[in-house]
């Protein structure tokens, strides 16, 4: 089996959506799967059009330019008329069975453009919707024109493809609500490789001096500072917390679009003494500062995109053992198992998510627990090699392949 797979983008970039990738195709390869893979120009400019990374080759698009290119709508016209040239010079190089698009749909429409020419299988994985992602960003809001007409784009290219695969339930139940066939929708659901993530270790002593954190109770967030991630409810819950407990600091390590809008909040509230900004830290010290935490938070808006997408971050907390709270939104309920393996609290609700945070840091009798069920359910349940093998039936339907 050769399978193309099409990215917004991969590693060596960090985010939740370039570790997934890089789990799916090493346990792909596991099954005996060749495997290749194309990034679109989102990926940025590179040093060359085929690059290794961690043992893994990938195939990067140029960057779009021209007129069209420098246009507000234009510029994903030309993304996706340059996606597609390159998605077909690269298949006619590999000559793969099955094109393997991931989510958005900016990568799914050249891909259907050069399987239906060539006459090539080609699959969908939606691992969030563009219209949504676009909220969250500002860069439109839910129900206007653009909204809308993001989401047609993305409901034609669901119905053009052979067969759709998604992360979440929630995911699935909107993809079939727009009319797709339920049994041409199958969940991959989000794991985690759990030998990639040891057992929380005692404190780094280094770390503790450099950030001040001696004598304090740490709860923190490592990621990026995405809206949605609800930080700027976190810091508003702090007041509530420090009153009740002085001795509490926030610990953010990471960076994002909210860091400016996060500080500001900081200076704001007061709070500048309980709060430490790590800024983003090489992928490879993330441990050691997961080590510097006493509870995690997970504090999401309600909104589309958290109410049907499952996050990874919980389920890297379970496999380190780790403590956690987060908002109930859809996609943490679908994860989280309440009082047994986390602890979920009333989204948008500042005073409930102190009032969570200060139960859970008050009943430690509990803890060990809650790390045991956590690190047992990702150990049995959410762990790759379970996700990807819902792979294997949709594929060899669609290309008459064995699974070696």
């Amino acid at each position: 089996m050769r399978v193309l797979h099409i990215l917004d983008h991969s590693i060596p970039l960090h985010s939740g959506y370039t570790f997934r990738t890089a789990a799916l195709l090493r346990e792909q390869r596991a099954l005996g799967w060749e495997t290749f893979h194309l990034t679109s120009p989102k990926q940025g400019a590179t040093a060359a059009a085929l690059e290794e990374v961690d043992g893994l080759r990938f195939y990067r698009t140029p960057l779009a330019s021209g007129t069209l290119a420098a246009l507000p709508l234009g510029r994903e016209v030309a993304l996706m008329q340059q996606l597609a040239a390159r998605i077909e010079e690269v298949v006619r190089e590999v000559r793969p069975d099955i094109l393997h698009a991931h989510s958005p749909v900016l990568n799914a429409l050249p891909a259907i453009k050069v399987a239906r020419r060539l006459g090539i299988p080609v699959v969908y994985e939606i691992r969030a919707f563009w219209e949504d992602a676009a909220v969250d960003h500002g860069s439109t809001r839910e129900g206007s024109l653009r909204y809308r007409a993001t989401r047609r784009l993305e409901t034609r290219a669901l119905r053009q493809v052979d067969h759709v695969f998604t992360i979440c339930e929630g995911l699935r139940a909107d993809i079939v609500a727009r009319g797709i066939a339920a049994d041409k929708v199958t969940v991959i659901p989000n794991a985690v490789d759990v030998d990639a993530f040891p057992l929380a270790s005692p404190r780094d002593p280094a770390l503790v001096e450099k950030w001040g954190l001696a004598g304090k109770t740490v709860i923190g967030f490592v990621g990026s500072f995405y809206a949605y991630e609800g930080l700027d409810l976190l810091l508003d819950a702090l007041p509530l917390l420090i009153a009740r407990q002085p001795d509490i600091c926030v610990l953010l390590v990471g960076g994002g679009p909210q860091e400016s809008n996060l500080r500001q909040q900081v200076e704001r509230l007061g709070l500048a003494d309980h709060v430490r900004f790590t800024g983003r830290v090489p992928h490879s010290e993330v441990n050691r500062y997961y080590d510097l935490i006493d509870v995690l938070a997970y504090p999401r808006h309600r909104m589309r995109l958290t109410e049907l997408v499952t996050p990874l971050k919980p389920l890297e907390a379970m496999a380190q053992g780790q403590l956690f709270v987060a908002s109930d939104v859809g996609g943490h309920r679908e994860l989280i198992e309440h009082g047994k393996t986390g602890i979920l609290f009333a989204a948008g609700d500042p005073k409930a998510l102190a009032g969570a945070l200060l139960q859970l840091l008050n009943d430690k009798d509990h803890w060990p627990v809650l790390k045991a069920n956590g690190r047992h359910f990702v150990e049995q349940v959410r762990n790759w090699r379970n996700s990807v093998a819902a792979y294997v039936a949709p594929y060899q339907r669609l290309t008459g392949h064995a699974a070696d």
